[in-house]
């Protein structure tokens, strides 16, 4: 079992999906802070200094000035300021992995399967002639099968 394990762990489609996995946890993290710490200070400032990771609603009784505050003091809360980063987080890893597909999509050409010749030619007159043929069809001389 060992060995049928060790066999499957290191098939080439295996590791490449784990160096894509290790790579795109990586890129997600720095999208993540791409949009915590320079998009949406940015956005914020332009809608009047509005800090999206603030916005919260309080689903218990009592409130508070800050998610921070209520998380403190165990309050249950709907983080919808933080699904909109996490959101826009999203929007860009797709956008990213849109134009990284279309990239490769570009440079990858797209080569025609070889197909095999359907005819060949008269050793006598040179003309081309169906491979199954016996005489050619130009000048009647006989040909052998290929």
């Amino acid at each position: 079992m060992l060995e049928e394990f060790k066999k499957f762990a290191m098939r080439g489609n295996v590791v490449d999906m784990a160096v894509g996995i290790v790579i795109g946890a990586a890129f997600g993290k720095i999208v993540s802070s791409f949009v915590t710490d320079v998009l949406m200070p940015p956005i914020g400032l332009a809608m009047g200094g509005m800090d999206f990771s603030g916005l919260f609603l309080t689903l218990g009784s009592g409130s508070y000035p800050t998610l921070a505050a209520a998380k403190a003091a165990g309050a249950p809360t709907l983080n919808y300021g933080l699904f909109i980063n996490t959101l826009i987080d999203f929007i860009i890893v797709a956008f990213a992995l849109f134009m990284v597909i279309k990239a490769m999509n570009r440079l990858k050409k797209e080569e025609a399967p070889a197909k095999a010749p359907d005819t060949r030619k008269c050793p006598e007159c040179l003309s081309e002639i169906p491979l199954a043929a016996k005489r050619c069809s130009y000048c009647a001389s006989p040909v052998s099968r290929p």
